[in-house]
């Protein structure tokens, strides 16, 4: 095994199956935990509210603050991970992200829970910004594809089970356990981690941007900050509308620094590439369409057809499970035929799928939405694995750190987005509908609900059509190429 790990980084495919999977194991259970956190605690706030004895708008800090700290951070950890090695930040991300969750799990006033939820995101930046470099650095071409494609199906799974997870928790136990039950997996992990994974080559002789990285993470912090605000206030508020307008600012001054330094922390020759530039468009145009329908269906399930909370989350399930059924099969054929044609396949059914939701009434088959919401997933689970397999394959080797972290970064732009825009045209829908201004669903009744769950469904599927286009566009660009 210390030959295995003393292997450099070109040779990695040169491991033994077993220790390739192993590897994968490590990866992905990190990868899930990660994940999972920037979901799991959304149904355990009210509780969270109460013991804290804060407000409802505070508490949902706690949310918001992991997900702008990764986001912020994740550039930076990429670029750490192409200097010092993948693996080694990697392990630094999974210790910091253990040690967050401990203190998450103790803490006794939203100042400290804060604090605590900022360091487990920085280990969770760390971690997911460097999964998918290690993965594509470890695994054969013809196994990449089925790695990522099971890697990509334990972050989806992560974002989807969280809160029917922590409702359980919650319902049994009490919110610290949210917290700790990352506990014992991290160190299992940690352990498994420095028995498995490939020892990084020799650091490379390059400087950190740091002026570009603390541009970066204003840039999120506005942005985030911003969108944050919108359900509340409108798009109209004098404080969206700055935060908005100097986070562009901020994102033009950071996008001309790093075109000016030898050293950027955003390589943004990559973009050179218009297959890897094309392959993040799609992926986040997919992820916001497919957040448009997450962040809707529960308010469907229970406040419009009346389910309780463990009904709607059974019937929810249906996605995680054949999203998970699926990725990996999918990344297995992606290995053997190609994953332009995949990608295509699946956003069209993900389209589909999004059109048939916006036909749901107040009386619906259950049997039939069951139908729409399984070919969303397999559309999903056709689409994610291969386009994130063209999205790496399109690195150099010694790239694919930041490369994965740019690739971890759109997708949660598109997360946030799509919850953005989500709640933005429910409300907005809501509110046309009956005449006035709507700030509760349950007070706008469930004729106005399902109006304004159609527009979001029919945008989220006009979103998910224009990625279909750009994906066909890439297939028939890329057979033109091989034919020449």
């Amino acid at each position: 095994m210390d030959t295995i790990r003393n292997i450099k980084e070109h040779h990695q495919t040169a491991m033994p199956p077993r220790v390739r999977w192993g590897i994968l194991f490590v990866i992905v259970m990190s990868v899930f935990m990660s994940t999972l956190d920037s979901s799991i605690v959304n149904v355990a706030l009210p509780t969270m509210s109460k013991d804290l004895s804060v407000s409802s708008g505070a508490i949902a800090w706690v949310v918001s603050i992991y997900l702008i700290a990764v986001s912020a951070t994740m550039l930076l950890f990429g670029r750490l991970g192409d200097i010092y090695g993948k693996t080694i930040i990697f392990q630094i991300g999974l210790v910091v992200f253990t040690l967050g969750s401990l203190l998450c799990g103790i803490s006794d006033t939203l100042v400290i829970l804060l604090i605590a939820r900022v360091i487990q995101a920085i280990g969770a930046a760390g971690l997911m910004s460097n999964s998918q470099g290690i993965i594509t650095q470890v695994f054969p071409d013809n196994e990449r594809g089925r790695a990522l494609g099971i890697n990509g199906a334990f972050v989806a799974l992560g974002s989807l089970v969280g809160p029917s997870l922590g409702g359980i928790i919650v319902d049994y136990t009490k919110w610290e356990y949210i917290f700790w039950i990352n506990i014992p997996i991290g160190i299992i992990v940690i352990l498994l981690s420095f028995k498995l994974l490939p020892r990084s080559a020799n650091r490379i002789d390059e400087k950190v941007d740091m002026p570009g990285s603390l541009l970066f993470l204003a840039f999120i912090v506005l942005l985030f900050g911003g969108l944050g605000q919108v359900q509340q206030v409108g798009f109209s508020s004098p404080s969206v509308l700055i935060s908005l307008f100097v986070s562009v600012i901020l994102f033009c001054l950071f996008i001309r620094r790093e075109k000016r330094i030898e050293m950027p922390l955003l390589e943004l020759s990559l973009f050179q590439s218009k297959w890897f530039s094309i392959s993040l468009i799609c992926s986040f145009i997919s992820f916001i369409a497919i957040f448009c329908s997450n962040i809707v269906m529960p308010f469907y399930l229970q406040d419009a057809l009346g389910l309780s909370p463990k009904n709607a989350g059974a019937f929810l399930s249906i996605y995680p499970l054949i999203l998970a059924l699926a990725a990996p099969i999918s990344g297995y054929i992606s290995d053997k035929i190609g994953s332009e044609i995949l990608t295509l396949i699946g956003l069209v059914l993900i389209s589909t799928g999004l059109l048939l939701m916006s036909t749901l009434s107040a009386s619906p088959s259950y049997w039939a939405m069951g139908m729409y919401m399984a070919i969303m997933s397999l559309g999903n689970a056709l689409f994610q694995s291969p386009n994130t397999s063209l999205v790496m394959s399109t690195l150099p080797r010694n790239k694919l750190g930041i490369g994965g972290s740019i690739s971890a970064l759109v997708r949660n732009l598109g997360m946030i987005v799509g919850i953005t825009l989500a709640t933005t045209l429910l409300y907005q829908g809501m509110s046309a509908k009956v005449g006035h201004h709507v700030s509760d669903i349950t007070t706008a009744g469930t004729s106005a609900f399902l109006f304004a769950m159609r527009i979001v469904y029919l945008t989220a599927f006009t979103i998910c059509l224009a990625g279909a286009v750009i994906t066909a566009f890439r297939l028939f660009s890329r057979k033109k190429e091989q034919i020449q």
